[in-house]
């Protein structure tokens, strides 16, 4: 079999055979021989099953193994004679050409491999910014919404009408048409006047309601309500209203709030209250400004700067991912004007095309910055953090992993902690050179 290779680019070769109909023969003897040795037929003894019983029963399957093991002997010696490692070959070889002849086989494969990724000055992609500052008056507001929302809730005893800020214990129950619905009904629920957490318009006709008054009070489900039988309706809800119930603010921080707001400090004070508040503040404004304007403005930067030759399987799978995800949002009928026109589709596909090549070339440079600063994520970090994610949405843990799993997105989701704390790494050495 020659084999004819040719060296598309660095990160790219193809790789073209003619393989005779007596190689594939001579491989398909070889499979029925081993085959002899363990098939069990009706009739045989173990191991004396002749080769023309196990090619008419077994035929077409041996047949595609000995194509298979013929391709993979091309693959073998084009890898060999391009001089690359197993380990750089990235993604499956694509068939460009396997056509069935009456005694051979014409085979072109394309095989990608890693890119050689250099990224001298890679650090003037870094943009600049101002060093980050908090004031005084942050600090106290921080401080005071923290006290505010400490702060036990007491009866109001004046007669007077309940207001935005207030808290409300209320009777209610809702009607569509005179007709009460499933999950509209509450009895002494205590609810924030002026939080906006019921529908619109159900709190602000609360307000002026004085303790031991009663209203009904009209308000209308928002069209994309999770409820479907709900979504777009006008309801109206009966609604007594037991008490009023306000904040009680302390005029100063005590010692047992200190406490409440330091655990584990041995001497709180609002002193270390404050330096403890105003770092919290600047982390909060500092992975802002992180993930919302350098991420982006250095990300656009680094692709722009280094430009590099890339495995043409992996930036067509990319594309493929973009273009599922954009049918995955279009109607019915638009999707049926693609399935009757390929070449409309085929257009379509190609406008992703610098997309996914951007995408693809992010990848491989972060995976160059990584090891450049020697940034890493273990397994075990990416299960706490699954675990962690799960717990917040308030589910179960180990079925949360699992169903990463079974998407087959927990290498994407290490790729994406290994870009975050790489990014955090590189704009925090920044930030301390200022």
């Amino acid at each position: 079999m020659e084999i004819r290779v040719v060296r598309v680019n660095s990160a790219n070769a193809s790789a073209a055979a003619t393989i005779n109909s007596k190689i594939v023969e001579q491989k398909e003897d070889k499979i029925l021989k081993t085959l002899a040795k363990d098939v069990r037929i009706d009739g045989f003894r173990k191991g004396k099953v002749p080769p023309f019983v196990l090619k008419a029963r077994y035929g077409d399957k041996v047949k595609a193994d000995a194509e298979q093991e013929a391709v993979k002997e091309l693959y073998d010696a084009a890898i060999k004679e391009l001089g690359i490692e197993e380990k750089s070959v990235v993604g499956e070889p694509i068939f460009s050409k396997f056509d069935k002849k009456e005694n051979e086989i014409d085979v072109e494969i394309k095989i990608s491999f890693k890119p050689e990724v250099k990224l001298d000055g890679y650090e003037e992609c870094i943009p600049e910014f101002k060093t980050l500052s908090v004031t005084k008056k942050e600090i106290d507001e921080r401080i005071s919404s923290l006290v505010k929302l400490s702060a036990p809730l007491k009866t109001v005893e004046a007669k007077r009408g309940l207001k935005n800020g207030d808290f409300a214990v209320i009777d209610f129950e809702g009607f569509i048409d005179d007709a009460a619905f499933e999950g509209g009904k509450a009895e002494n629920y205590t609810l924030e006047v002026g939080s906006k957490s019921f529908i619109e318009g159900f709190e602000d006709g609360l307000v002026g309601l004085k303790a031991g008054g009663s209203k009904d009070v009209k308000a209308t489900f928002p069209k994309e309500y999770a409820n479907k039988d709900l979504a777009g309706k006008e309801a109206v809800f009966k609604v007594k209203l037991h008490e009023i119930k306000e904040r009680d603010i302390p005029e100063e921080i005590g010692e047992d709030l200190l406490k409440k707001f330091l655990p584990g400090e041995e001497n709180p004070t609002k002193e270390l209250l404050e330096k403890k508040i105003k770092e919290q503040i600047k982390n909060e404004k500092t992975s802002k400004l992180y993930h919302e304007e350098l991420k982006p403005q250095f990300v656009e930067a680094i692709v722009k700067k280094f430009t590099f030759d890339l495995p043409d399987n992996i930036v067509e799978q990319e594309i493929d991912i973009h273009f599922r995800n954009a049918f995955a949002n279009i109607g019915k009928d638009e999707l049926e004007e693609y399935k009757k026109d390929p070449k409309k589709a085929k257009d379509k596909r190609e406008t992703f095309r610098q997309d996914a090549e951007e995408s693809v070339r992010l990848t491989f440079i972060v995976n160059e910055l990584a090891v450049l600063n020697e940034i890493s994520v273990t397994d075990q970090q990416v299960t706490q953090m699954i675990y962690y994610e799960a717990l917040q949405y308030g589910q179960d843990p180990k079925t949360h992993f699992e169903n990463y799993k079974k998407q087959g997105v927990l290498p994407a989701i290490k790729m994406s902690m290994i870009e975050d704390k790489l990014f955090q790494t590189l704009f925090d050495r920044a930030n301390k050179g200022k």
